[in-house]
């Protein structure tokens, strides 16, 4: 008997000095230790196992696999997204067409989701908008991290550049702003964030510099330059990592120029920066 009881407090997982309490007392130390009463008793060794079975699966629920969310590399393999920080009114035009003042706003910055950076040729229109708004936006990808990073040392952590949209359920947002309220909703959704791939540093011959726009259907309804930044990148990354500590895998989303608009089921969303990538989806 005394075997039969070690080994149904083994089958549990339970600490060793259990299985000896359960050894050496029986039936007693069976309730003190959680398990059903009679285990140790008038139950044959079959019916034991199977009560211990079943105890152990309340004891050790299956733990689901959850996959990282990655983003296809131009000629490499994927890049794996940590966080997904978001810089806001960081063109002036874009700033004051949003009713903020470039002179006085200091750097904002918010995140979304690491999930919502997606790669993707059909994109579903999320759901409690009527409102959904493009915002064109240069990708920097984050390969070596750090804190209280120098402006001059900040381009030495990036690893790579994209081209990405910073989709936003405009009506959202504008309601939680009205009521002083967190925004997180009207930005951080399912797909929130679709990107090209991304282009390793040594391939870009300058971050720095560049037209970005955007289409729709066809028209081009966002235009600017990389070098039109309120906050350049290596501004940006030195206070953002005041903030929090920068690490690999983390993607900063530069902020948009002037031109925001809507988007609707059926429509064709074409985005570039010269020099580093393109990215187009169909919205469903």
């Amino acid at each position: 008997m005394m075997l039969k009881v070690a080994r149904v407090a083994r089958f549990l997982g339970l600490p060793q000095h259990s299985q000896q309490l359960c050894s050496a007392n029986f039936g007693g130390s069976a309730r003190q230790v959680g398990l059903p009463s009679g285990v140790f008793g008038a139950r044959t060794h079959r019916a034991a196992v199977a009560a211990a079975a079943t105890r152990g699966a309340a004891f050790f629920p299956e733990v689901p696999e959850v996959p990282a969310p990655t983003l296809e590399v131009q000629g490499g393999a994927p890049f794996p997204v940590r966080r997904v920080y978001c810089v806001a009114k960081n063109y002036a035009a874009h700033t004051i067409e949003m009713g903020g003042d470039p002179k006085t706003d200091p750097p904002c910055f918010f995140s979304k989701p690491s999930d919502a950076a997606c790669q993707v040729s059909s994109l579903p229109y999320p759901p409690l908008t009527n409102n959904l708004h493009h915002e064109i936006e240069q990708i920097v990808a984050i390969g070596k991290g750090g804190s209280n990073i120098s402006e001059s040392e900040a381009l030495s952590h990036v690893w790579g550049y994209g081209v990405g949209v910073d989709l936003t359920r405009r009506d959202i947002q504008a309601e939680a702003k009205e009521k002083s309220k967190p925004w997180d909703m009207a930005k951080g959704f399912d797909f929130s964030a679709p990107m090209s791939v991304l282009v390793p540093s040594d391939k870009v011959a300058n971050p720095l510099k560049g037209e970005i726009g955007l289409k729709v259907n066809g028209e081009t309804v966002q235009c600017g330059d990389l070098s039109l930044y309120t906050w350049s990148i290596p501004e940006t990354i030195a206070c953002l990592s005041t903030y929090v500590e920068l690490c690999p895998g983390d993607l900063i989303m530069m902020g948009t120029p002037d031109g925001v608009g809507p988007v609707k089921p059926g429509d064709t969303v074409e985005g570039w920066i010269d020099g580093i990538a393109t990215l187009k989806f169909d919205v469903k």
